[in-house]
């Protein structure tokens, strides 16, 4: 009854944007009417307002196999940015190049952040399953590139590939479950999505020692294949039936160039500085003012094109540039927590690696647990920006206890600790997508979707590099670029520079909470066909 109840309102609701859009319907003209001689574009204005309303329903049956191919594609993406890192020796000797074996992390990130936003676009355009099923096949053709790999070259190229395809995985695999649920039951869905990336990003590492030692380097590109395969003929199946909401589009490939242009200049500065190059040389300066320069023109682009790449209603919303704004702080200090926590482990607390990659599992965990309890409160509570503001309290507030006595902590109040910086964190994941999601119109949620996780790995980008700039000193304009290996002498000199790491991290977060507190809090409508059948 509840669901028909919401369906019932969604109706009056849709009855009143009618009367708002197209005036007072003439004297004996029922709104009904009007609603159904309505232009095309005013009926998916209309639309925006309830989706649930707007599109077809689909049965548990078919919601069931769509989520289990999107999720199979999106464990792909996420597996694939953490299982590479305990193969990297191996892939050195074999290939006899050390000196270029960044670049094999370094592709991927950088081609799937550039084409994170391109793929959302694409897929307001052509629609989801085409555009899901393309960036599968591109990151099938890119495994198989880097399984095949003779030389270092190769497989870079292969890396930048497979980025591609993975670079569309996540945001669509967001935007199809926002196509075929309700508001209101988004947030259980999207928690699910979160814990697995959250699981993907503890299994790959373990995943890729254990083929690295027992086969060979090239099996964690080999397994891709099957299940790159099972995934492609689950969703191509699956997706017939999901509504679509396309429109069409123009797209700005002026605009789109200028953008990951800007973004690529600005990733390898961050990248490079005080690792491979100093701050201050002229490579590191030059790669800056190109990007600024680059995103100059891309802001003048947004005012002046016809159909900018990223509409402006979408980054000047009180509700979408809040919450990006709030994403690119939160998602980008998890990513850089969960880089620099094992390396803290090692040189603060002298464990093992082995033991540091147990216990960063505390931080994963803790992040599932809260992003599958706000999954679950953001779909039943009114108020439900208060879940992500209590978290990010809870994490700032944890963080600062961190920042106390680094060095003073045992292993076990650590990973404590480090439960409750998760818990804290972990809620944003699934609030971020669901309230972009719920602010913008149907055929704007594939870009909206992209532009989210664009400015999210972006985030990640800029906090990474702002971590290693405090640990390894490169801030302070060293002529000499400092490295693990040089500065690993002795572990106290590490305690000053994780304490004002966990500093930064507080005040990033502080950031993301100022922000989720400017958002203005809009009704989720729908029914909860979802979270019902999750209760039972």
């Amino acid at each position: 009854m509840a669901a028909f109840r919401d369906v019932g309102s969604s109706e009056a609701q849709r009855i009143a944007a009618d009367r708002s859009t197209n005036g007072q319907a003439p004297a004996g003209t029922k709104s009904g009417v009007t609603r159904r001689t309505a232009a095309p574009a005013d009926a998916a204005d209309q639309a925006a307002l309830d989706p649930a309303a707007a599109a077809a329903p689909l049965d548990h049956a078919t919601i069931r196999a769509i989520m289990a191919g999107i999720m199979l594609a999106m464990f792909l993406s996420a597996l694939e940015q953490t299982i590479v890192a305990p193969a990297l020796p191996a892939i050195g000797r074999s290939l006899a190049d050390i000196d270029d074996l960044s670049w094999v992390v370094t592709a991927y990130l950088l081609a799937a952040t550039a084409a994170t936003p391109l793929f959302g676009k694409l897929s307001d355009i052509h629609g989801r399953r085409a555009i899901l099923l393309l960036a599968i096949g591109i990151f099938i053709v890119g495994s198989l590139a880097c399984a095949l790999a003779p030389t270092m070259p190769v497989l870079v190229l292969g890396r930048g590939l497979q980025g591609i395809g993975g670079g569309g995985l996540i945001p669509l695999a967001q935007t199809i479950i926002a196509d075929m649920l309700s508001p209101r039951e988004r947030p259980l869905a999207q928690s699910y999505t979160s814990v697995m990336f959250m699981s993907a990003s503890i299994l790959g590492p373990v995943l890729g020692g254990l083929l690295t030692d027992h086969l060979h380097w090239s099996f964690i590109f080999w397994i891709n294949l099957p299940l790159g395969a099972v995934a492609l003929v689950m969703t191509s199946s699956a997706l017939r039936r999901l509504p679509r909401h396309d429109r069409p589009h123009q797209i700005d490939l002026v605009g789109a160039a200028l953008m990951v242009a800007a973004a690529l200049s600005l990733m390898l500065a961050l990248d490079w500085g005080g690792t491979h190059y100093g701050w201050a040389s002229w490579r590191i300066v030059a790669l800056v003012a190109g990007s600024a320069a680059l995103w100059t023109l891309f802001a003048a682009r947004l005012l002046t094109a016809r159909e900018p790449f990223i509409p402006l209603a979408i980054l000047r919303g009180r509700v979408t540039g809040t919450i990006t704004c709030a994403a690119f702080f939160s998602i980008g200090t998890i990513i850089g927590v969960t880089i620099y926590l094992p390396l803290y482990f090692q040189v603060v607390l002298g464990v093992s690696a082995s033991v540091s990659g147990l216990a960063l599992i505390a931080f994963m965990g803790g992040a599932t647990i809260g992003s599958m309890v706000a999954g679950r409160l953001l779909a039943r509570l009114t108020h439900y920006m208060r879940v992500p503001v209590a978290g990010l309290v809870l994490a700032i507030a944890t963080l600062g206890f961190l920042a106390v006595d680094p060095a003073g902590l045992t292993l076990g109040m650590f990973a404590l600790l480090l439960a409750l910086l998760g818990v804290g964190i972990g809620p944003m994941y699934p609030t971020s997508t669901i309230v972009m999601q719920n602010a913008v119109k149907l055929h704007q949620l594939g870009t909206a979707t992209g532009t989210l996780n664009f400015f999210r790995l972006l985030g990640g980008a800029i906090i990474v590099a702002v971590f290693g700039a405090i640990v390894f000193g490169g801030a302070r304009g060293h002529a000499e670029v400092a490295t693990l290996e040089k500065l690993a002498a002795g572990h106290a000199d590490f305690v000053p520079a994780f304490r004002l790491v966990f500093i930064a991290a507080a005040i990033f977060l502080a950031g993301a909470l100022a922000c989720v507190l400017a958002v203005e809090e809009r009704p989720l409508h729908g029914p909860m066909r979802l979270a019902d059948r999750a209760a039972e």
